[in-house]
């Protein structure tokens, strides 16, 4: 085979790479057939040949019994980079399968923030025999982070990072962190935090500026104030805000003196902000995330509690609708033209309630503009209604040859319209003000607000002006 060949095939498995192609699914058979043959030599060269990423991909697409089997033959490739990158309900399924000391060999090679969400899933009991299998300086670590809210900063935060006084030098930096133990330094880091004695941050130099730098630079020269400072008690959400607002690279945590105790990377943020979108997306649909490895069952326990209460909501607009079957039954266009009302409503209530529960999540809706946003709702539900009154109106008077019917459900679908408007904007943040997630309750209440309105409008006003 020619060099050019060789080249050409470097250059297009790396261009699948970058465009996130993922895992072939020959590796998943591979690895399905070796689990079944019980090849532990297979399994375990199949996944270390991987990337951690890419072998945690893998084993996200085994079942659950596929899973446990794989790990209980090569315990030895489940190591702490694979175990960090797997999904919560695909790390559950290892480490059932494994013993207290492999999981203690896993964490030894694992970032503090990462080694917490292992110990989490583990048991009490069996957490206690990993916890014992771990020097006392880690485990005291990991019981400590345990302490914090499974959400907030504390959980997020590495205890690893690079503190220097301002009086130094960058050649006394660089020389630092040449001699410094490998196991005292953070495995990547990009700033440099400048404290005080007191050990209280007051700014951080940057890798690329320490580089840049004479040697015999004084890093105060160099160092640029702190943007943000995280507490360990802070929600994750709102250090995700933190990073996204003044673009940080890393965060310093600080304790209740000021203190520096850890810090946070970007690349713990990304998940933060991948998982807090996921869940919004899924809870405006009423249902939760999933996992490849989920059972009927548990699908189904997800997702049923929310399918009553819309069953609960979808009574009451059939009762709303039953108290108007008198003018229903003398007038049977009516019927026909009810859900359009409805339908209508429901579509422009989900429209405003996605834009609001997206500028909630991203902190956009403050005390300052929250009346102009909730004005600018009612303003677009105004014109919307109108123009949708003009449209539907020349065709209910062409379809049922009746004026005062064009008139009902145009004036209908304006009313409708506009109070979807206000729902979908006022119903969020209604929830977010005592402290519900809008995301999650917002559907149903802007669902059930443009139905029983719709029908409550459109028939009330045909029995008005009809009957």
């Amino acid at each position: 085979m020619s060099e050019k060949k060789h080249l050409r095939d470097d250059v297009i498995a790396t261009d699948e790479m970058a465009h996130g192609v993922g895992v072939d699914t020959h590796v998943v058979d591979d690895v399905r057939l070796a689990v079944a043959q019980r090849n532990a030599g297979a399994v375990e060269k199949t996944l270390d040949d991987l990337d951690p990423a890419d072998a945690a991909d893998v084993v996200e697409q085994l079942s659950a019994h596929e899973t446990q089997a794989a790990a209980r033959l090569a315990p030895d490739a489940f190591g702490g980079d694979v175990l960090a990158e797997l999904s919560d309900d695909a790390l559950e399924d290892v480490v059932e399968s494994l013993n207290p000391r492999q999981i203690a060999d896993a964490i030894n090679d694992m970032e503090m923030d990462d080694a917490v969400q292992l110990v989490e899933e583990l048991d009490k009991d069996f957490r206690a025999q990993v916890l014992q299998q771990l020097a006392p300086d880690i485990r005291n670590l990991l019981e400590a982070g345990l302490k914090f809210e499974e959400d907030s900063a504390g959980r997020l935060m590495q205890r690893d990072f690079v503190t220097a006084p301002q009086f130094w030098t960058t050649r006394q930096l660089i020389d630092h962190v040449r001699l410094s133990p490998n196991d005292s330094l953070p495995d990547v880091f990009y700033e440099v935090y400048i404290v005080t004695p007191a050990f209280h941050p007051v700014g951080s130099v940057a890798l690329s500026a320490l580089l840049r730098a004479d040697r015999d630079t004084p890093l105060a020269d160099i160092m640029t104030g702190l943007r943000a400072v995280v507490t360990p008690q802070m929600d994750q959400e709102d250090v995700a805000y933190l990073f996204e607002k003044y673009d940080l690279p890393s965060a310093p945590v600080v304790d209740h003196e000021g203190r520096l105790t850890g810090m946070i990377m970007i690349d713990d943020i990304v998940e933060v902000l991948q998982e807090e979108h996921t869940e919004d997306i899924l809870a405006l649909a009423g249902v939760n995330d999933a996992g490849l490895a989920d059972t009927v069952l548990e699908t189904v326990r997800s997702r049923a509690p929310w399918l009553l209460i819309n069953l609960v909501t979808a009574i009451l607009a059939s009762a709303v609708i039953a108290s108007f079957s008198p003018v229903i039954s003398k007038i049977v266009a009516l019927a026909v033209l009810a859900p359009i009302v409805a339908s209508m409503g429901g579509n422009a209530g989900t429209q405003g309630l996605a834009v609001a529960v997206r500028a909630i999540a991203s902190r956009d809706i403050t005390s300052a503009n929250v009346r102009r946003i909730i004005l600018r709702e009612i303003m677009t539900g105004l014109i919307n209604g109108l123009i949708f009154a003009v449209i539907i109106g020349p065709i209910a008077w062409l379809w049922f040859d009746s004026v005062l019917i064009s008139v009902v459900i145009g004036a209908a679908m304006l009313i409708n319209l506009l109070i979807a408007g206000l729902a979908g904007i006022l119903v969020p943040l209604g929830l977010k003000r005592f402290g519900a997630d809008p995301a999650v309750a917002s559907s149903v209440f802007v669902t059930t607000a443009t139905d029983v309105v719709g029908f409550f409008v459109f028939l009330g006003l045909a029995t008005l002006v009809l009957l």
